[in-house]
Formats: C-alpha cells, structure tokens, sequence
C-alpha cells in the first residue's frame, strides 16, 4: 500500500500547495471507514485529474462535481434501480456486497471498492464499470496499486480509453468551479 504511493509519487509528483483533510475527516464527512491507501492518496494529491482523464474523488472536494460523498449516495441508487434491469456483477452476489465510488472519467466510467461484507477497508478491491453498459471487470488490487499500475502501463483495463495513461503524466488537484 505504501510502496503504491511512492510509486505514485515517482510517477506523477504531487501537485505543490497546501495538504488536504485528514483520514478521519474524511471517513467522518462519509459515514465509513475508507481504505488507508485512499485516505492517504487524498492526503498527499487530494481530490485530482490523472492524465487528463480519470478524476479521483475526494470526500469534501472544492469542486462539487468531483465530490465523493455525492458520488457514493447518487451512485448507491443508481445502481439498485439498474440491477432491477440488468444481472449484477457476479462480484456482488453475496449477500451485503456493493461497491463504492473512488473516481471516474470523461467519459463517464466509473471506478468503485468492492466492499465485501466482513472485509475492513485495506481488502477492498477496484472494479471498473463502463459507461453506459453493464461490462464491469475486477482488480484485486487497492486503489493506489491499480492507479500506480494503470499508470505504468502494468495493468490495462478494456474499458477505461486505450488513450489513458498518457506517454508524459500529468496530474492536478481539482479546484472549486
């Protein structure tokens, strides 16, 4: 997990300016306990856009739009009205599972925990959803791990843009609209 951050860090530098919240209040602003690579990730980087096309979410975020708070409550309804429609992912059959927000992309997919009943924060795993269909894959990966690798062209996902990551990276924090 913190060997994922110094990748981060080594592959994209933090944008200069002051630090963001806390873990605890972030999980406070969201009502859960959150994975320890996400709360520092949001530490260091805080809410942010990574090469121009995938927005990590950020509990409190200057920029409403990016708000992980909003995120999770819209997405968690969202999803039961679809899953009426549509199978669920086998992922989520046990009985407690769903997934939580922790970033999205321009063009509209999204990236989500997947929160296993009985599991603490540190085991969530990312699963990736695409935009306006029901393809889903899973990573067993934590969130900085798969940013750290999606980044270094160590893992590839069929559904985020064959265009992400690009060959220089750029990041920055997302500011108030």
């Amino acid at each position: 997990m913190a060997n994922a951050l110094t990748r981060l860090l080594e592959i994209a530098p933090a944008p200069s300016g002051p630090r963001r919240k806390d873990g605890d209040e972030i999980e406070r602003g969201l009502g859960i306990g959150l994975p320890s690579d996400y709360k520092e990730l949001i530490r260091v980087y805080g809410g942010s856009h990574w090469d121009d096309y995938l927005y990590v979410l950020e509990p409190g975020c200057p920029n409403e739009n990016y708000d992980l708070i909003t995120w999770a409550e819209q997405q968690a309804e969202d999803l039961e009205g679809l899953w009426e429609f549509e199978k669920k992912p086998v992922e989520l059959a046990v009985d407690g599972a769903r997934v939580v927000p922790w970033a999205t992309t321009d063009n509209g997919e999204c990236l989500y925990w997947l929160v296993l009943p009985g599991h603490e924060p540190d085991r969530w795993t990312v699963m990736v959803n695409e935009a306006r269909g029901d393809r889903w894959e899973h990573f067993a990966v934590s969130c900085t791990q798969f940013l750290a690798s999606a980044l270094a062209g160590e893992l590839r996902s069929t559904i985020l843009s064959s265009r992400f990551p690009l060959a220089t990276h750029e990041v920055r924090r997302i500011g108030a609209v």
